[in-house]
């Protein structure tokens, strides 16, 4: 193991977030463009309203389990792959929230007191 003195750990590459947390939504729309498929048409395959999967794509709904399926059928990637971007950006959204990592700091002080 190679250890790093005086190096700052929020500089090393696997501890660096992106700017820009990307939601998978961003994933599904550049499949949908590099196969010049509508996203009509891939909501009607999947048997999902164009609505839903238009709200996955701008980032304002989440993947879930049963659209990662559906998702997999379709355009052959791994639901796996939809809920891992999901998972992430989840937890990138979640620690970009000041207020929420502030209650989180102080669960941690009365946590380490017990």
């Amino acid at each position: 193991m190679i250890t790093f003195s005086n190096t700052d750990s929020a500089m090393i590459a696997n501890n660096l977030t992106p700017f820009e947390p990307t939601h998978p939504g961003e994933l599904i729309r550049d499949e949908l463009e590099a196969r010049n498929l509508s996203q009509a048409k891939l909501a009607k395959q999947i048997g999902v309203s164009p609505s839903l999967l238009n709200e996955v794509i701008n980032g304002k709904r989440a993947v879930n389990t049963e659209l990662a399926l559906l998702l997999e059928a379709a355009l052959g990637i791994e639901a796996e792959m939809f809920l891992k971007l999901q998972s992430d950006y989840n937890m990138q959204i979640a620690k970009s929230d000041s207020t929420f990592m502030n209650r989180l700091a102080n669960i941690r002080k009365i946590a380490a007191i017990l």
